[in-house]
């Protein structure tokens, strides 16, 4: 197993939190040092929620967040790929969730200031409104956010519902968005000023952008448009919402409110360039979520199931069953995948020897979840942003999933993307797009002597 090194307090060498005598690793958390009194250095109990033994933690050199699995040295436990095939912004395959220590360098405050001064969780409601007299004596946040190392760039405002899907064109300096107003909006990157809209004819389900293309799910038809030739079709033949799309192995997949996946394949030679290339059954309910990795398509549904498909083949392979409500949202990390759910769940699910996949760590929420998206903040750290139905977004930094901060809005955030250059945003359900950005550090002053 690795080691991993936490700076503490202390005059004595730097120790691995992991480390165990000679006698090998307990499996047992230390009891004392649960309550914050052990005093051992070399205890032979846990002195951390470590993972399982099989499963260690790492950050590559890329600063990307890997789950290794020490079979994969003998080339098992893949099953999803981390570069999945998209020129748009990615939901990087958020990272996985330990119960890691979260030691700090920062001295620690007692108990008592804990109590006396508790972090606000939530926006003053007489604050929104413009009429909270409390000021600095309020209890509650009285900002759209907290945190630090991140700002808002941009409130856009334009939509009348809930946001529904955001994209941004590859070589382009145009943000798409898509909404249950049945518009979509094209924002210029630039100036935050809205271009034009555009009449969906229906309330849109999703939105998605590969190279030039960009393609809105709407009922019964997905809305494509060419962002360099300006030319524009539909594509007919699902029947309901289209609740997610995903692009993979030059094929549009389109999850519908009956539960069949609808798929497009790519064509220089028809006009459109899109024809219908088969129809994958098997849930039993919408299905709201599709990510593809390693040459396989997950689809997520509100049956509580997940279900991996043969990319090349069409085929069902599995049929996960982890969660007890909707899942929501679904990334790829490298070989491993993630999941939410409406049942406060994120799970982490890795390859078995005979070729199926597992849960290997499930992480609670207080509400339910709504989306995923993951990157990187300004240095390099993996982040995980992740929307609940409280009105807030989570900004975890992984793999300790150490809090770095909270969005919050008027209603549930239903949809969260990341960008290039730390560009993140967020949509909620009143119809307002947020732009967020990730701050560069501060310079570090060398005084010269």
């Amino acid at each position: 197993m690795a080691t991993k090194v936490v700076r503490r307090h202390t005059n004595r060498p730097e120790r691995s939190v992991y480390a165990r005598p000679a006698g090998g690793p307990s499996k047992t958390v230390c009891a004392f040092w649960a309550a914050g009194r052990c005093t051992r250095e070399f205890c032979r109990f846990l002195h951390a929620d470590a993972p399982p033994s099989s499963m260690n933690p790492q950050i590559s050199k890329k600063s990307s967040l890997v789950w290794t699995k020490e079979a994969t040295a003998t080339g098992k436990g893949n099953a999803c790929n981390a570069t999945q095939k998209s020129n748009a912004p990615q939901k990087i395959n958020a990272p996985q969730k330990i119960n890691a220590p979260h030691e700090s360098n920062a001295p620690q405050k007692s108990n008592a200031a804990q109590k006396s001064n508790p972090t606000p969780k939530s926006v003053c409601k007489f604050w929104v409104d413009g009429n909270c007299v409390k000021g600095d004596r309020c209890r509650y946040l009285h900002n759209w956010f907290r945190g630090e190392g991140f700002s808002m760039l941009a409130k856009l405002q334009g939509h009348t519902k809930a946001v529904t899907g955001i994209a941004l064109p590859e070589r382009t300096n145009k943000l798409y968005s898509t909404s249950k107003d049945g518009t979509a909006r094209v924002w210029d990157c630039h100036t935050g000023e809205c271009g034009s809209v555009i009449d969906l004819g229906g309330e849109a389900g999703s939105l998605i952008s590969e190279g030039p293309w960009v393609f809105a799910g709407v009922p019964n038809l997905v809305k494509v448009w060419n962002t360099e030739t300006n030319s524009e079709f539909n594509l007919d033949g699902p029947v309901g919402q289209m609740h997610a799309m995903v692009v993979g192995n030059e094929m549009l997949f389109a999850g519908t409110q009956n539960g069949d996946i609808c798929v497009w394949k790519g064509s220089t030679e028809t006009n459109p360039p899109f024809y219908p290339a088969a129809t994958l059954k098997g849930h039993t309910g919408a299905v709201v979520c599709l990510t593809v990795g390693r040459n396989r398509l997950y689809s997520g549904s509100v049956d509580h199931t997940i279900k991996v498909w043969d990319l090349y083949t069409l085929q069902g392979v599995l049929t996960l069953n982890g969660h007890s409500g909707a899942v929501m949202s679904l990334l790829c990390w490298d070989q491993f995948l993630l999941s939410c759910s409406l049942d406060n769940t994120i799970k982490v699910w890795a390859a078995t020897e005979g070729g199926g996949l597992e849960v290997t760590y499930t992480h609670n929420e207080e509400q339910g979840v709504l989306d995923l998206a993951g990157m990187t903040d300004a240095e390099s750290k993996p982040i995980l942003l992740s929307s609940c139905n409280d009105n807030s977004v989570r900004i975890y930094e992984l793999p300790s999933f150490t809090e770095r901060g909270r969005l919050f809005a008027k209603q549930e955030v239903r949809m969260v993307e990341v960008g290039p250059g730390g560009l993140f945003f967020s949509g909620d359900a009143t119809g307002l797009l947020s732009v967020w950005k990730w701050m560069d550090p501060p310079a570090v002053k060398v005084e010269s002597s």
